[in-house]
């Protein structure tokens, strides 16, 4: 492979990427006039001073040296690793803007890969944007280079693992404790046996899970339970897979959050799937249940149901709620936050949404409303198998804009709906990733 050229050189910076750098265009006079240049920290109508760090056959990617003219929506960033840390893409374009890119990111989406547009855009969905992130994965790393144990989250290289001794997005009690935490792996014995932490926290209790790939010396047991004991967590253990999960102290912490809109409180498992964001997960739901309008005397249909996040609020408006989802034991502890709220209108069933669901009596049983909340690669051999006439409304919920605007394409062009309404929700300020969320009625004509 040829070495890339890394002389510094400036371009302007024409728009932003969906992963949050500078587009930009090689200028005539510099090698590969026109070619598509990818620059990190840099922000549409800025001029840079550039230096190349990789080469692909349609564009070029490079880094941010200095900036020579700054765009008017520049901040400073809060994160002094910001620019080494790959959390977050977008702490240097100001925050108000932040929401409206992936307003555009979505809307682009929809039309290039799904070729539909909304009939309206919905106002951005935005909460707090520092102190936020209630669940996460830190990477663990031995150093001996720098005799140092790293605990964070990964560079934007991520072969390397980023030194924090901070992060402003994630919630204060951990993100002001990343010194701590990597202090305390470094006197560990097993401190190149631990390759991740990770962090969750409900309303009451903020939970560490420590994956480690031999078994603990009654030493660093210890040093574990005084850390738990002097920063107030809840500490688990994971030595082997998902079922190995096991509390260290205290030995039954409650991990839970509630919905106090809908007197909803969902209990969860340290390794469980919540929405990163609460604040913005309640308005989230509220925003959903108004879209889908489902009325006192209708059943609903919820795919991809998880914990019954939406499921459960649901319930307490509507006849009965069917939810579906394909992780079994979230299916139970699904069953188990119904009987917690007292809501015995909302059943759930665990079946693979990616597979063939004619077996499943679900399928079969009539519905006048679907929600659903796919993972990233979206719900579109689930929407290919239901019945979707005789609904009167579907509301998707989505953590990835290319499989929603795939998954409304089909809706749209093949099965006779529109596209009535779409808008992004900023669960995940200063990153790149766009939350979004659309409503479908069937065509009429």
């Amino acid at each position: 492979m040829a070495r890339i050229d890394q002389t510094p050189f400036e371009i302007d910076i024409l728009d932003l990427s969906h992963d949050g750098r500078g587009v930009a265009r090689r200028a005539e006079g510099q090698a590969n006039p026109g070619k598509a240049v990818f620059v990190s920290g840099a922000l549409p109508g800025e001029r840079v001073l550039a230096q190349q760090t990789g080469r692909q056959r349609s564009f070029d990617e490079a880094r941010t040296l200095q900036v020579l003219r700054p765009s008017a929506d520049r901040v400073e960033p809060r994160c002094p690793h910001f620019g080494t840390c790959g959390g977050c893409a977008l702490q240097h374009l100001e925050e108000s803007r932040q929401i409206h890119a992936k307003q555009r990111v979505l809307l682009e989406n929809l039309e290039r890969i799904g070729h539909v547009a909304p009939e309206a855009v919905l106002p951005p969905l935005t909460d707090a944007a520092w102190g936020y992130r209630r669940k996460g994965r830190f990477s663990v790393r031995r150093v001996e280079k720098k005799d140092k144990t790293l605990v964070g989250f990964r560079e934007q290289d991520p072969r390397f693992v980023a030194d924090l001794s901070v992060c402003h997005t994630v919630i204060p009690q951990i993100g002001f404790k990343v010194d701590a935490l990597a202090a305390l792996v470094d006197g560990l014995q097993a401190r190149r046996e631990i390759p991740q932490i990770e962090f969750i926290a409900g309303d009451d209790t903020v939970a560490l899970v420590f994956r480690h790939l031999q078994p603990l010396a009654e030493g660093d047991r210890a040093a574990l339970l005084a850390f738990a004991q002097a920063h107030g967590f809840a500490i688990f253990l994971q030595p082997g897979g998902i079922d190995s999960v096991h509390p260290l102290w205290p030995q039954d912490p409650k991990l839970a959050f509630r919905l106090p809109q809908w007197d909803v409180e969902l209990q969860f498992r340290p390794l469980d799937f919540i929405q990163v964001n609460a604040g913005l997960n309640q308005k989230m739901i509220v925003r959903a249940l108004e879209l889908l309008d489902a009325q006192p005397d209708e059943r609903v249909l919820d795919l991809f149901c998880g914990l019954g996040n939406f499921t459960l609020p649901l319930a307490r408006g509507v006849r009965e709620v069917v939810g579906v989802e394909g992780d079994a034991g979230l299916v139970l502890r699904a069953r188990d936050n119904a009987r917690h709220n007292g809501i015995a209108n909302a059943e759930f069933h665990a079946a693979d949404l990616a597979k063939d669901l004619g077996g499943h009596t679900w399928m079969r049983a009539g519905f006048d409303r679907l929600l659903l909340d796919p993972p990233r690669s979206g719900a579109d051999a689930a929407l290919k198998q239901l019945p979707l006439k005789g609904l009167k409304r579907i509301v998707y919920v989505s953590c990835h804009p290319g499989s929603l605007a795939r998954d409304a394409g089909y809706l749209v062009n093949e099965r006779g709906w529109k596209l009535r309404a779409a808008g992004v929700m900023d669960m995940f300020p200063h990153t790149a990733h766009v939350e979004s969320i659309a409503m479908f009625e069937p065509r009429k004509d």
